[in-house]
């Protein structure tokens, strides 16, 4: 089992699904750390570390919605998946989309995981927390050199 602190970055720009995602993820494993932007364009910023995301860490998940401004989140995806120094980040697509054509699209593109946002509140904190757990407890991520 993964013993070390997981650092999910949320790429959300619904301020109360990026509240509740966040305290659900925070429930879990008070341990972990979560960062969040709310626009295509600052998560590429933050994961190339450029401008006010300079010192910011690399992180273990990204929590990727897909209907985001500026850069969509399929965009995104294949900002990451096609760039070698991030394409092994675990990227978990999580949206309102029940869309069979924005899954094929997000598998295309080698997301990690789709999942739809339930609209019940205890099933979306379920979700959320049975995300966190598997990706901080059960994932096993490859070892990286120092």
């Amino acid at each position: 089992m993964n013993s070390k602190p997981t650092h999910f970055l949320l790429v959300e720009d619904d301020d109360a699904h990026a509240e509740l995602t966040m305290l659900a993820l925070s429930e879990h494993q008070s341990t972990n750390t979560i960062d969040r932007v709310s626009d295509g364009e600052q998560a590429v910023a933050y994961l190339r570390q450029q401008d006010e995301y300079v010192d910011k860490p690399r992180p273990d998940v990204i929590i990727l919605d897909l209907k985001l401004p500026k850069i969509g989140g399929l965009e995104v995806l294949d900002i990451i998946k096609k760039n070698d120094s991030l394409k092994n980040i675990p990227t978990v697509t999580l949206t309102t989309s029940a869309n069979e054509k924005d899954r094929a699209m997000a598998y295309e593109r080698n997301v990690n995981s789709f999942l739809t946002k339930p609209i019940d509140f205890d099933d979306f904190q379920s979700m959320i927390r049975d995300l966190s757990f598997y990706w901080s407890v059960w994932n096993q991520p490859p070892v990286t050199a120092a």
